[in-house]
């Protein structure tokens, strides 16, 4: 597939450069034209905006942000391409002709100054990620953030603004917010739950957004939390299917012990067990033969109670049968409410498909009059 390529405009508001597209992801990269030529002539120089303030000196222009300056690093992938991702996201959304209200009702040089605004409080996650893709749109743009990822941010803050070609903020804007509030969303949630975790470790699941993976799992690193296996290739994790097609659970990790070997491969090998008769068995294989098990998943052996609460003593029988051996993670029924108690068993471990897969995005939005957002904010209890 050929080159993605962003068109330069002729005036100050200056495009991105053509971006090559790697061989790993050239499959799924769609044309991106924010700004066709034959557009720009359908400009009306006559075409108004609001004025804003002019830009501070000395601000940090955007630039590809390199990993040792962001205040979390993403998790490391293979194979993941992030610059792809936030190609394909701004594709979809110009389309084969850009944006077609901006070309009608912006002027091409006009200048512009967008603040960032809290619309509710929590932990703000993303930043870095949107310097990324301000810098795709039009490397000229210049941003300055009052906060970092990991921050708490309460509602009605102004914690970052973005100034240079109004048309590259506006074009911008949609993505930046998308990946911003669903990923403060889950750094939100993450930091809820680790607090209350403590001193267990909360860990997130693969019940991501497909395409976000090491989005949604950057979030909760940001959040507080620690990453379980990014995918289906960093890590052996024996689940139900597996011990079922395998007629045992002792069968299975046989299996994998032998195919590690025979692969001459490292990696942490997990087990899931349902039932202290199968712990039971696990530990028994785990005692007579060498084999590579790190850590056992301890499945819905959590019990909910029809007051809400939580029964959490089977849990705890079966950290007691581990005994340190191996790490232990406690799976299903946790919840915001639950965690704390199941942290208090003893578990190495608590994992929740929760954070990122009914996350609740934090709202945020990008104003240029940022009074009169505040004003509507205020309005509808949003500032």
């Amino acid at each position: 597939m050929p080159a993605i390529t962003l068109p330069t405009a002729t005036s100050s508001c200056s495009f991105r450069r053509p971006l090559a597209a790697s061989s790993r992801s050239s499959s799924f990269l769609l044309p991106l034209r924010l700004l066709p030529s034959s557009v720009h002539a359908s400009l009306r120089s006559s075409s108004r905006i609001m004025a804003v303030s002019a830009w501070d000196a000395g601000r940090i222009p955007v630039a590809d942000v390199p990993a040792d300056s962001m205040a979390v690093k993403p998790p490391s992938h293979p194979t993941y391409d992030l610059k792809a991702v936030i190609a394909l996201a701004l594709s979809e959304d110009a389309g084969d002709r850009g944006d077609v209200t901006c070309l009608a009702t912006v002027p091409k040089d006009m200048k512009a100054e967008a603040h960032f605004i809290a619309k509710d409080d929590g932990i703000v996650a993303g930043i870095s990620l949107a310097e990324m893709i301000f810098n795709e749109v039009d490397p000229s743009l210049k941003v300055q953030w009052f906060a970092k990822d990991g921050d708490h941010v309460c509602k009605g803050m102004q914690f970052g603004k973005v100034y240079g070609c109004a048309h590259s903020i506006i074009v911008a804007e949609r993505v930046v917010l998308n990946f911003m509030q669903r990923m403060s969303g889950i750094a939100t949630l993450t930091k809820a739950m680790a607090d209350a975790a403590h001193p267990a470790c909360i860990l997130e699941t693969r019940k991501t957004a497909p395409g976000l993976r090491l989005v949604d799992k950057w979030a909760v690193l940001i959040g507080g939390g620690k990453n379980h296996r990014l995918g289906l290739f960093d890590m052996v994790m024996i689940k139900d299917n597996h011990i079922s097609i395998a007629g045992g659970v002792m069968n299975a990790l046989k299996s994998v012990d032998q195919y590690l070997q025979q692969k001459n491969l490292e990696m942490p090998v997990e087990v899931e067990t349902r039932t202290l008769e199968e712990l039971e068995e696990l530990l028994q294989y785990a005692t007579k033969n060498k084999t590579s098990l790190t850590r056992i998943m301890l499945d819905n052996m959590i019990v909910p109670l029809p007051n809400g609460d939580v029964d959490v003593s089977m849990l705890k029988d079966a950290v007691q049968l581990i005994n340190g051996k191996f790490e232990t993670e406690a799976s299903g029924n946790v919840t915001i409410d639950t965690v704390k108690k199941i942290g208090e068993t003893g578990v190495t471990y608590i994992s929740s498909g929760a954070l990122t897969h009914s996350v609740k995005a934090l709202d945020i939005s990008l104003k240029i009059d940022t009074e009169l957002a505040l004003q509507v904010g205020r309005r509808t209890n949003r500032a």
